[in-house]
């Protein structure tokens, strides 16, 4: 059963999604993070930032959240809320992109602090790509 990110559920599971902002590691480099992700069944998961010196090491909270669904044994995924610590919208990065996109998350639902929402396909999110020095 698919459910459908409209404007009711988007906004339960930015609720979500902000409260667990407050649980997010950060130590090391001061972005807190929180996600909501929808299950195709409608169960909701939360999930936080986890901060770790060593890049490779820290997981965002979107995957945090797919990755407790997963342990949950769910598979089907109907869209993601995340929102951050920061102005503006948060774009999950190249890699946590490319977690979402196997794991078959069609909607993110994008929110920033001061209430603002945009929902979107996945496939229209351009992820963010850190730069690499040369």
């Amino acid at each position: 059963m698919m459910n459908e990110v409209n404007e009711d559920i988007a906004d339960t599971m930015v609720r979500i999604a902000m409260d667990a902002i407050r649980n997010s590691y950060v130590d090391h480099d001061g972005i807190a993070a929180g996600a909501c992700v929808l299950t195709s069944d409608g169960t909701l998961y939360n999930g936080c930032r986890i901060d770790h010196p060593i890049p490779y090491l820290s997981v965002s909270a979107e995957m945090a959240a797919m990755i407790k669904a997963i342990v949950d044994g769910k598979r089907e995924f109907d869209g993601l809320a995340i929102v951050a610590d920061i102005e503006g919208f948060y774009v999950p990065d190249e890699n946590t992109y490319e977690f979402l996109v196997e794991m078959g998350v069609p909607e993110i639902v994008f929110a920033d602090l001061d209430g603002n929402v945009k929902i979107m396909a996945l496939s229209d999110v351009e992820p963010y790509r850190p730069r690499r020095r040369d």
